[in-house]
C-alpha cells in the first residue's frame, strides 16, 4: 500500500499490520499508513492537513501519498512535552486561527461537506452566524443522535435546546470564522523530538477559534497553561473566554455521547445546565 501511493519500495514494518501502521520505505524513511473509517474520510483528512499547513503556523504532517481509503504520512519522532515547546504551539496555534476560513462551517478546499470527528460524522455546511450555526450543525443534530442511540432521554434533549435558544447571549463578542484543526485533544498533539507539536488527524472546518482552546481543556493537555500562555501572548481571547469553555466543549461531549454512551451524555447535561444558569 506505501508502496503503491508513495511509489517508493517498501523495506519493512515497524508496527503490526493495521491501521494506523508505521512502516519503513527503501532507505530507512519511517511513514505512517491509515485507512480511511468511512467514505470520504481520507480526502477530508488530506484536505484538513494541507489547508492547516497551508497556513504556515502549526505543524502537520506530511501526506505523501493517498487514494479513497488510504493515506500515507511522514511519522513523526516523538519527545517530552516541554514548556517552551508549548509556548511556541500556544503561539502557533492563535497564528493557524488568524489564517481564517470563508465562513463557519466551510470545508477546507478540496474537502467533502460530509467529513468526520474520530469516527463521528460531522457536516461542514456555511453559515455566517457562529451562534446559529454551532446549534443547527454541532449541538442539536448530536443531541437528537443520542436520543437515538439511548445515550440521552427525549427529555433530556430540551435542555441542549434551550442553550441553543441562548446561544446569541451566551457565546460573547462576534468573532470572524476561525481555521479551526476542529479535534484539538491532547492525543492529537505529537510534541516532536525536534522541540515542535505537529497536529493530526483534524476535523478542520472554519469555526470559531474557543472551540479549540476548549477541545484542548476538555481531556487535559501536558503543558496546557503554558500554551494557553503562548496563545494570550499572541492572541488574547475575548474577555469572558473561561466562562465560555463549557458552550464549546458542548460538540465534542454530545459526539462522545453518541459514539461510547451514558457517561458523556451526563457530563455534557452538566455543562449544558451550567450554562444555562449563567
Amino acid at each position: 500500500m506505501a508502496a503503491r501511493l508513495t511509489g517508493r519500495p517498501v523495506s519493512g514494518a515497524r508496527r503490526p499490520p493495521g491501521s494506523p501502521a508505521e512502516v519503513l520505505l527503501d532507505g530507512g524513511t519511517p511513514v505512517m499508513v491509515k485507512r480511511g473509517d468511512g467514505p470520504g474520510a481520507v480526502r477530508a483528512e488530506v484536505a484538513g492537513l494541507r489547508w492547516l499547513a497551508a497556513a504556515d503556523a502549526v505543524r502537520v504532517p506530511a501526506v505523501l501519498g493517498h487514494d479513497e481509503r488510504w493515506m500515507v504520512t511522514e511519522r513523526v519522532a516523538t519527545g517530552r512535552p516541554g514548556p517552551e515547546a508549548a509556548l511556541r504551539f500556544g503561539r502557533a496555534l492563535a497564528a493557524l486561527h488568524a489564517a481564517g476560513a470563508p465562513c463557519f462551517g466551510s470545508a477546507p478546499p478540496g474537502g467533502p461537506e460530509d467529513a468526520y470527528i474520530g469516527l463521528a460524522p460531522m457536516r461542514n455546511v456555511p453559515g455566517s452566524d457562529w451562534p446559529r450555526w454551532y446549534a443547527e450543525h454541532r449541538v442539536l443534530p448530536y443531541a437528537r443522535a443520542a436520543v437515538d442511540r439511548g445515550a440521552l432521554r427525549s427529555g433530556e434533549a430540551a435542555v441542549f435546546e434551550r442553550v441553543c435558544e441562548r446561544l446569541p447571549d451566551l457565546a460573547g463578542p462576534a468573532e470572524p470564522p476561525a481555521r479551526l484543526h476542529g479535534d484539538l485533544w491532547s492525543g492529537n498533539v505529537l510534541w516532536g523530538a525536534d522541540g515542535e507539536v505537529r497536529l493530526i488527524d483534524p476535523a478542520a472546518h472554519g469555526g470559531h477559534r474557543e472551540t479549540d482552546l476548549a477541545m484542548l481543556q476538555l481531556f487535559g493537555c501536558p503543558q496546557l497553561d503554558r500554551i494557553l500562555a503562548g496563545y494570550r501572548e499572541a492572541a488574547p481571547p475575548a474577555d469572558g473566554w473561561r466562562e465560555r469553555v463549557g458552550l464549546h466543549q458542548l460538540f465534542p461531549l454530545l459526539v462522545h455521547a453518541v459514539l461510547f454512551g451514558r457517561g458523556y451524555a451526563e457530563q455534557a447535561l452538566t455543562v449544558a445546565r451550567a450554562a444555562l444558569a449563567r
